[in-house]
């Protein structure tokens, strides 16, 4: 009788995606885009299919308060992150941080990263001592008086803390003063953190793509915001509004008709902000280069939108040639060899 080999086939890695649905019942104010952050089950299912075609298993589990018994009930060698978090400046770092506790790897940024980035008064502050070129600005804390002084107009306000154009309504530029004050009071009133105040960069716009980790990171070529048309008048503001009906308002330009000397420069500084802020895997760079042509870096995204054909993300990578499908396996990717996962 012939021997039989003992050894049994490994499986497939697990692959946990977490992350955050919208739901009405969640709604913690007034605001009509409180939950623009969060995820459809159709972006969640779409990044479950692209794990699946790489041959890897899949566990779906929304970032809730059952996260901790639902990662001890499947035990995932490696979580897909795209959760937003439940709330408060520090919520994008609410699940890799328990992730970091369960020693579960994960894809993105940790959670420092995450904190500092999605804070935006905080990441130019930091940025600044790197000579990042931003536009200058003030922040508002609730309770404090709202002194305007020190600003040049016209200036963009917005909450400090909130992603996805959140906060950035159709009124959000301040000509004056007493507009200020009162830009600054209502986004108290709404959504209750501290508010952001810019000076507003008139020209173009632009946003550039990353992926991967130390030498390797790839820049995708800058892609071009072009807007048709602005439901703030005289001004052209990539807000909430814009987003929900691009269609109308914008297209879409990439590579971007710009030169070579600025395409490098966008780059450059993109690449710099993301080693300096220590992003890991993926994150999306956005600028603006004013009428004199000087380039200001706006913020960065460290967890960016995964919508197919409807987040700027996968939208530039698609224009690279790049298909949804494999976008998301070179982010996995990246995440697992940063973390010695072999999938």
């Amino acid at each position: 009788m012939e021997n039989q080999s003992d050894e049994v086939p490994l499986a497939p890695i697990k692959v946990g995606v977490v992350f955050n649905l919208k739901h009405a019942e969640l709604s913690r104010c007034a605001a009509a885009d409180d939950q623009a952050e969060y995820d459809s089950m159709d972006t969640v299912l779409a990044i479950e299919r692209a794990i699946q075609r790489l041959g890897c298993r899949t566990v779906l589990m929304e970032a809730d308060e059952t996260l901790p018994e639902q990662l001890r009930q499947h035990r995932p060698d490696i979580i897909f992150n795209i959760a937003e978090g439940r709330g408060g400046r520090a919520r994008e770092a609410q699940v890799p941080a328990l992730l970091t506790l369960f020693n579960i790897p994960f894809t993105g940024s940790d959670e420092t990263t995450l904190c500092i980035a999605l804070d935006k008064a905080l990441t130019k502050r930091l940025l600044a001592t790197y000579h990042i070129p931003t536009p200058r600005y003030r922040v508002f804390e609730p309770g404090n008086p709202v002194r305007t002084g020190g600003l040049k107009y016209p200036v963009i306000v917005k909450p400090n803390a909130e992603g996805s154009s959140k906060g950035i309504q159709d009124v959000c530029i301040a000509e004056n003063a007493a507009g200020l004050k009162s830009l600054v009071e209502q986004n108290f009133s709404l959504y209750g953190g501290s508010v952001l105040a810019e000076e507003f960069v008139h020209g173009r716009e632009f946003t550039v793509g990353l992926l991967g980790n130390g030498k390797s990171i790839t820049a995708f070529p800058p892609m071009e915001i072009v807007y048709h048309g602005s439901p703030i008048s005289g001004y052209n503001v990539y807000n909430y509004t814009v987003k929900k009906e691009y269609e109308k308002y914008v297209s879409y330009r990439c590579p971007a008709e710009i030169s070579p000397e600025l395409e490098e420069e966008l780059v450059r500084l993109s690449k710099k902000v993301f080693l300096a802020l220590g992003c890991r895997d993926f994150a999306r760079a956005d600028f603006r280069i004013d009428e004199q042509g000087r380039v200001f870096f706006i913020e960065i995204n460290p967890l960016p939108g995964l919508a197919p054909h409807y987040s700027d993300y996968p939208m530039l990578a698609e224009f690279c040639g790049v298909a949804y499908d494999d976008l998301v396996g070179s982010v996995l990717r990246a995440g697992a060899v940063r973390s010695g996962v072999c999938l």
